[in-house]
C-alpha cells in the first residue's frame, strides 16, 4: 500500500497525522473535519467580535447565519454512512454540531437577552457572565465527547494522532478563554461596588438623607470587601493593569462613601435646617422680632452658605474623580484585551 502522509485539522482542533491506511478512511476523516473545522472557526469569528467589543445584539445577524449553517453541517454530517459498519465516530460529531446548533439558537439567544438587563443589577450581571461560561462549557464538553471518538476511530484505522500544539486556532480559543476568566473574575468586584454607587447617585438625586446613609455604608462595605479581594488575585502574565484600574476605582469609591459624601447630607441637612428657619422667620413680622430671632436666622444663613460652598467642593472632586477613574478604568480593559486576546480570523 502507497505510504499516504497528510495533516488534517480535527473538530477537536488537532493535527492529524496519517499512515499505512486506506483511503476511504481518510476521505470519511476528512469529510467531517471539514463540516466542524468550518464551524468551529466561524463560531472563534463570533465570539472574537463580541469580545472585542461588539454587543451581543451588535452582531445579532452572524449568530443567525451562524444557527443556519450549523444547521445545514448538522444536517450533511448526519446523512453520511457508517464507516466500517460503525457510526460511533460520526454520531459524535452529530452530537456536536446539535449541540452547538442550541447553543447559538437558544443559550445564545437568552444571553442577548440578558444583557439588555445584565447591568441593573450586581445578580443580573453574575448570571449573564455565567450563562457565557455555560454555553462555553457546553462546547468544551461536546468537544471533549468527539475528541474521544475520533481517538478510537483513530486506533481502529491505524491513524497517528499528534497534538499540535501550534495550530492557531486552538490557540486562540485558549488564550481568549484565560483573559476572559481573569477579566470576569475582576469585574464583578468592580462591578459590585459601581452598581452600588448608582444607588447612592439616585439617592442624592432624590435628596433622601436615609436612602443615602444607608447606601454609602453599602458603598463603603462592597469598596473595602473588593480591595480585599483584589489581592488574593494575581496578574495574568505579568500584566496587572486591570487589577490596578479596578484597585484605584474601589479607592474612589471608597472615598466617596466614607469621606465626600458627607458634605453631600450635611447640606441637605442644613438647606432642611434653613428652610425650617426661614419660614419661622418669614412668618415674624418685622418689628416683633427679637435679637434672639434674628441670630437665629443669621446662624442658619451662615451655615447654609459654608454647606453650599463644601457641597459644591465635594461634588466637583468626585465627578472629576470618578470620571478620571472610569476612563482610566475603561482604557485599562480596552489595552488587557486588546493585548492579550488574539484578532483577526482565524485561518
Amino acid at each position: 500500500m502507497k505510504n499516504l502522509k497528510r495533516l488534517l485539522f480535527s473538530c477537536i482542533l488537532m493535527a492529524i497525522t496519517f499512515s499505512g491506511f486506506s483511503q476511504t478512511a481518510l476521505e470519511y476523516m476528512e469529510k467531517i473535519s471539514a463540516e466542524t473545522k468550518k464551524i468551529q472557526t466561524d463560531m472563534w469569528d463570533y465570539t472574537n467580535a463580541v469580545s472585542h467589543g461588539k454587543s451581543a445584539r451588535k452582531v445579532e445577524k452572524r449568530r443567525a447565519e451562524l444557527i443556519q449553517t450549523s444547521q445545514q453541517a448538522l444536517n450533511r454530517v448526519k446523512n453520511m454512512n457508517a464507516f466500517d459498519g460503525s457510526t460511533s465516530y460520526r454520531d459524535s460529531v452529530v452530537a456536536f454540531l446539535n449541540i452547538n446548533y442550541y447553543v447559538l439558537k437558544e443559550d445564545y439567544a437568552k444571553i442577548v437577552d440578558m444583557e439588555e438587563i445584565a447591568e441593573k443589577s450586581y445578580d443580573n450581571m453574575e448570571a449573564y457572565l455565567m450563562a457565557q461560561e455555560g454555553a462555553n462549557t457546553k462546547m468544551r464538553e461536546s468537544g471533549k465527547m468527539v475528541g474521544d471518538q475520533q481517538a478510537v476511530f483513530a486506533a481502529k484505522n491505524d491513524i497517528t494522532l499528534i497534538t499540535n500544539e501550534d495550530d492557531e486556532l486552538g490557540q486562540k480559543m485558549e488564550i481568549a478563554s484565560a483573559v476572559y476568566a481573569h477579566y470576569n473574575k475582576v469585574y464583578l468586584i468592580f462591578f459590585k461596588s459601581y452598581i452600588q454607587e448608582s444607588y447612592l447617585m439616585a439617592a442624592i438625586n432624590n435628596k433622601d438623607v436615609s436612602g443615602i446613609e444607608q447606601n454609602k455604608d453599602a458603598l463603603a462595605n462592597t469598596a473595602n470587601e473588593g480591595l480585599d479581594l483584589l489581592m488574593d488575585i494575581d496578574a495574568f502574565k505579568n500584566d496587572n493593569s486591570v487589577v490596578n484600574a479596578c484597585r484605584n476605582m474601589l479607592k474612589f469609591y471608597k472615598d466617596e462613601a466614607e469621606i465626600k459624601i458627607t458634605a453631600i447630607t450635611d447640606y441637605f441637612l442644613k438647606t432642611e435646617n434653613f428652610n425650617s428657619v426661614n419660614e419661622s422667620f418669614s412668618q415674624i413680622k418685622e418689628k416683633n422680632r427679637t435679637q434672639e430671632d434674628v441670630d437665629k436666622f443669621n446662624t442658619a444663613v451662615g451655615e447654609m452658605n459654608a454647606a453650599v460652598d463644601a457641597y459644591n467642593k465635594a461634588n466637583d472632586a468626585m465627578n472629576e474623580n470618578r470620571s478620571s477613574n472610569l476612563d482610566a478604568w475603561n482604557k485599562a480593559v480596552s489595552k488587557f484585551t486588546d493585548k492579550h486576546v488574539p484578532k483577526g480570523k482565524a485561518k
